[in-house]
């Protein structure tokens, strides 16, 4: 029987990726097709990637918008907590949950692990936090590039979409090198 693996609002699906590349049945729970919050999943699921959308979480909600932008922990949390019901209704045999660092580990506590893109072969910067039950992915390190105002705009954050998707939607994509990583450490 072919694994399951739940990827949950997985937008691109970059973070299950390499599973479907090795033969496991992936399926990707995003909106506009799919809803966390009334998925009905099926029960022999293998592995959950759930990323849930950081907007209410982001430390630069507060930042850009000089305050203007009030958080909406309320509305965020409703995503989370769906993501983690999915986990509990079908108890895989690991499951993650990420985020970049931000207010929600006011919710969740201190993560598993927080990671760059650098550690894994992605040459940039974005601080992630990761909670669940899984393997620690192996890290292999690389230069990250330098924080300098062309990184705002920089190439090096999903290139094969520099031109199609902006910046912001860029970084929401999961780096490729933690990707394998992850699914190397967790198959």
């Amino acid at each position: 029987m072919t694994k399951i693996i739940l990827d949950l609002c997985g937008g691109t699906g970059a973070w299950g990726r390499p599973y479907a590349q090795a033969g496991y049945d992936v399926r990707i729970i995003t909106l506009p097709d799919y809803d966390v919050r009334t998925y009905i999943p099926p029960k022999n699921v293998h592995g959950i990637l759930a990323a849930p959308p950081c907007t209410e979480f982001s430390f630069a909600k507060h930042f850009h918008g000089k305050g203007k932008y009030k958080h909406n922990f309320k509305a965020g949390m409703e995503i989370v907590n769906a993501c983690l019901n999915i986990v509990k209704q079908v108890n895989p045999v690991w499951w993650v949950l990420e985020n970049p660092r931000g207010y929600l580990r006011r919710f969740l506590g201190v993560p598993v692990l927080t990671f760059d893109p650098w550690e894994y072969g992605d040459p940039y910067k974005k601080k992630t936090d990761l909670w669940g039950n899984f393997q620690i992915p192996v890290r292999c390190p690389v230069k990250p590039s330098p924080l300098k105002f062309s990184m705002w705009r920089s190439k090096d954050i999903h290139p094969e979409y520099y031109g199609i998707l902006t910046r912001t939607e860029r970084r929401a994509i999961t780096p490729a090198g933690f990707a394998k990583a992850f699914y190397m450490a967790n198959p």
